[in-house]
Parts: structure tokens; sequence; C-alpha cells
């Protein structure tokens, strides 16, 4: 039996939703809700053994999605980049234009509550090039930049990311 076989209770629960919500070959009906990752991916209510099993079994689990996306060891549907960020399609929209905006180096910025001073200048070309790319995108008539933040904010991937929202018709409240 493999390691990722012997994991049992919540934290297999938990790999199981993320798993599902991240698989590019999910099906609607199958894939997790936004919600149902976001509180599986939660690192911080998890038990001890969880942050081992988070990082040492699972070398291809979700935080670290990203991290093989910017090196291009898995596909992604890449509509921007400059030596700062990238920006590919979500592999599930939620809006007819849904992009995803990532700093190519983490730096220890999992979520927007961790930024510091210093990385005034990384979240602030995010957002610039948030912009950029609602223009190449055709949104003119406006769009939605959302920063999910912990997982009563439905953070499901702690790297921080910019979600551009357009095409069409945003709706308020949003939550």
């Amino acid at each position: 039996m493999s390691n990722k076989e012997n994991i049992k209770g919540p934290v297999s629960s938990r790999l199981t939703v993320l798993r599902s919500h991240l698989s590019p070959d999910s099906s609607s009906s199958t894939m997790a809700s936004e919600k149902e990752a976001a509180l599986a991916a939660d690192p911080f209510d998890a038990p001890p053994m969880y942050f081992f099993i988070h990082f040492y079994i699972f070398s291809e689990c979700i935080t670290c999605g990203f991290d093989k996306i910017i090196k291009k060891e898995i596909p992604a549907n890449v509509v921007y980049e400059d030596d700062k960020v990238l920006a590919f399609r979500d592999i599930a929209p939620q809006a007819p234009k849904h992009i995803l905006i990532i700093p190519k180096v983490k730096d220890g910025l999992t979520g927007l509550s961790k930024a510091e001073e210093r990385n005034i200048e990384i979240l602030s070309h995010l957002l610039y090039t948030a912009k950029l790319v609602a223009k190449q995108e055709g949104l003119e008539d406006g769009f939605r930049a959302v920063i999910n933040d912990g997982p009563q904010g439905c953070q499901s991937v702690y790297h921080i990311h910019v979600h551009l929202l357009g095409g069409h018709q945003m709706n308020w409240p949003p939550g």
C-alpha cells in the first residue's frame, strides 16, 4: 500500500476534495465546490500530521500546483506573462472570462492577510496586470478582480492570486 493510500480520516477527506477540485479532467458533477475546496485546503485547523503529509508525501498537492504551472511542469492556458507574474485561464471558470494571475515568486505570500510592506510592489503589479489582461480580453465594459483569503473567504490555493472575472453582468452582493 502506498503512503497516499495509508491516509485516513479528516486528512484523507480533505485530500479527496482537493484532488477533485484541482483535477483538470474533473466533471462539474464530481468536482468539489469552492467552499468545500477552501475548507479542505485550510492549513490552520488541520492536525499536525497533516502538515507533514501535505508537504512531504504530496509533492503534486494543490499548494504546489501554481509552482508547477510557473515552471511549465503542468500545462496551463497562459494569456499573459512577464518577469513577475503569470496569468492563465481557470480550469473551472466561474464567468465567461475567468483568469488567474499569480506572482512567479511566492515569497511567503500565501494570502492577502499574510502581506507585509515588502510585498507592496508585487501586490500592485498583480492588480495592474489584471487591468492589462482585462483590456487584452476585451472586458472594456467592466470586470471583477477578486482575492480570496482564508477558509471563510473560500481560498483553496495558498499561493496568493487574483481572479479576473468578466464577460457578463456581475451581481451584488457577491457573497
